[in-house]
Parts: C-alpha cells; sequence; structure tokens
C-alpha cells in the first residue's frame, strides 16, 4: 500500500488527501460510534489505479484507530469492503455487504 495522508476535516465532514495539486475525499457523517461513509470523489486527473484502494484503506485504518465501526453507504466504498474481507469486523452487528 502507497502511503496516503489523510487529512480528517470534521468541520466539512470528510477524509481528505492531496495528490498533485488534487483534492480526493470521503464525505461521512458520524452517529454514536458509528462513521457512515457516504460519498468517495476521486478527481479524474487522478488517473493513478491503484489510488482508489490505498485511500480507502487508509481511511478504514484511521478510522480502526478510533475503535469505532463503519456503514458503508457508498456504492464504491461497499464494493471495496464486499473485495476485502478482512475489514469485516468493522461493521457494526447485524450490518452485511
Amino acid at each position: 500500500m502507497n502511503a496516503v495522508v489523510i487529512n480528517d476535516n470534521s468541520f466539512l465532514r470528510q477524509f481528505e488527501t492531496k495528490v498533485d495539486g488534487h483534492l480526493a475525499k470521503i464525505e461521512y457523517s458520524s452517529q454514536e460510534r458509528k462513521v457512515f461513509l457516504t460519498k468517495l470523489v476521486i478527481p479524474e486527473e487522478i488517473t493513478d489505479e491503484s489510488f482508489k484502494e490505498d485511500f480507502i484503506k487508509a481511511v478504514l485504518h484511521h478510522i480502526q484507530e478510533k475503535n469505532v465501526r463503519v456503514v458503508p453507504t457508498s456504492p464504491q466504498i461497499a464494493g471495496f469492503l464486499r473485495k476485502n474481507r478482512q475489514y469485516k469486523e468493522m461493521l457494526p452487528v447485524g450490518i452485511r455487504i
């Protein structure tokens, strides 16, 4: 995994990272001990195929350190979690994707 530096912009409720001057972000909302990942935005100028996966992994590791659960409402993030079952334990009880 390439090192992706994550900034948690709590004012705008998004995880951010800059790549070549372009801002990629995952929007979220928090409720109790859960983080709802609602939207993935990657500018089309970022053409690195592996960037999306590296970015999502970095955000999930950031969330994991806070010991909260993840609810993926974005289809792209839900698809990532379907393919990467090692993050299954981050889902709240009763949530399956």
